[in-house]
């Protein structure tokens, strides 16, 4: 049977929730008491999709600017990327082009750009909604970078899972493994 790994990187400024989502998603736990990411965090979970093993080594990058000359080291060799703002700050938007140059800038998958989600966090704070759903849904249609546009939840897990499936789908896929 077939076994691949893929590396994934997140990313977005800081305080997004980009640490939690991933704890949510590795451990399936709320955390809402997480620390400062310092650098890169990195976290392993396996899954199956269609009968097949996946191992995801997930990168997990500061958002602080003091962090940021860090990532193109990071950012080769991945395979997918998920770039994440939280939907009531609408400043956590303010350096998506730097991130998209950055990432544009250190990947070449099989001369394709790297497939990147965008994702809107802090679903379950709508009442406190600073940025409309379809502002991402707009970015999506005009930035070549993002594959597709989902809101989400780490409180709640509403989308978590998705969010992942949607990424190392579209891995797979390039590589022609699905």
């Amino acid at each position: 049977m077939l076994k691949t790994a893929f590396k994934l990187c997140i990313f977005g400024d800081g305080g997004v929730g980009k640490t939690t989502l991933i704890n949510r998603y590795v451990s399936g736990v709320f955390t809402d008491d997480t620390t400062m990411t310092i650098g890169v965090g990195f976290h392993v979970k396996k899954l199956i999709i269609e009968n097949i093993p996946v191992s995801l080594q997930i990168w997990d990058f500061a958002g602080e600017e003091r962090f940021r000359f860090m990532l193109p080291a990071y950012v080769r060799g991945a395979s997918g990327g998920i770039f994440m703002y939280d939907i009531t700050r609408y400043a956590s938007l303010r350096n998506i082009k730097t991130w998209s140059e950055v990432i544009d800038q250190c990947t070449d998958y099989n001369k394709r750009p790297l497939p990147v989600v965008l994702v809107g966090s802090k679903a379950d704070l709508d009442y406190k909604r600073a940025v409309a759903s379809e502002y991402g849904e707009e970015l999506v249609n005009s930035e070549e970078l993002f594959i597709k546009f989902i809101e989400c939840s780490s409180k709640t897990g509403e989308h978590v899972e998705s969010i992942f499936t949607i990424i190392t789908r579209e891995m797979m896929e390039r590589v022609n493994i699905i």
